[in-house]
């Protein structure tokens, strides 16, 4: 079973390439890692295993990536360009990443989807995200640049900033201001899944 998971993951992130595609960019705008580790607060360890495909980057390592390298986050993921006003985006063409089956600890724990993979230079990522069951203690907090909005689609979501807790049931619905350092659970025995919105101002 944890081969199997281990290979899925594995060819998600393979399909994407996201790893070549950080080491393509970093190496065209004639970044040393050293470089790219101070532009994004990242540590030079991690943008290696980034780049050689051993660690999964979550969503705000991506963004991070994105701003450090003048790129839309999109970029990771998309196979063809698409400069239209209007981008359609197939359900067969959404590819899930997640987490690899023997976490680091700090690492951020949980599966998405790009639901938008073609259309570059645009202001909002859209996601599907599906958080798991943790407890409090595993929680991984974050910040980055930008707003996000995220609606809770299934199950129950605990948000968590330093000082301040709110559960989320379906239907219900949050804003933040992504700076603020904060982390996501989920509170039932099945996962909890939601739609994510991020906005980043890029210029």
């Amino acid at each position: 079973m944890t081969q199997k998971s281990d290979m899925d993951i594995n060819l998600a992130v393979r399909a994407f390439k996201i790893g070549n595609k950080v080491r393509e960019l970093r190496q065209n705008n004639r970044y040393t890692l050293q470089d790219l580790a101070a532009k994004t607060g990242l540590s030079k360890p991690f943008l290696s295993q980034i780049e050689n495909n051993h660690v999964v980057p979550p969503v705000a390592t991506l963004l991070k990536l994105a701003r450090g390298l003048n790129v839309s986050m999109a970029y990771f993921f998309e196979d063809q360009v698409d400069n239209d006003k209007i981008s359609i985006t197939r359900q067969k063409e959404c590819v899930r990443v997640e987490r690899r089956p023997h976490q680091e600890k700090g690492e951020v724990g949980y599966a998405y989807f790009a639901l938008e993979t073609k259309k570059t230079n645009k202001k909002m990522e859209p996601f599907l995200v599906e958080f798991p069951i943790q407890e409090s203690d595993q929680m991984v907090f974050t910040s980055h640049e930008g707003e996000e909005f995220i609606y809770v689609l299934e199950g129950t979501v605990e948000f968590r900033t330093v000082d301040r807790i709110e559960v989320l049931n379906k239907g219900d619905s949050i804003y933040i201001e992504s700076e603020v350092s904060h982390s996501f659970r989920c509170l039932n025995d099945q996962p909890a899944r939601a739609v994510a919105v991020l906005w980043t101002n890029r210029g």
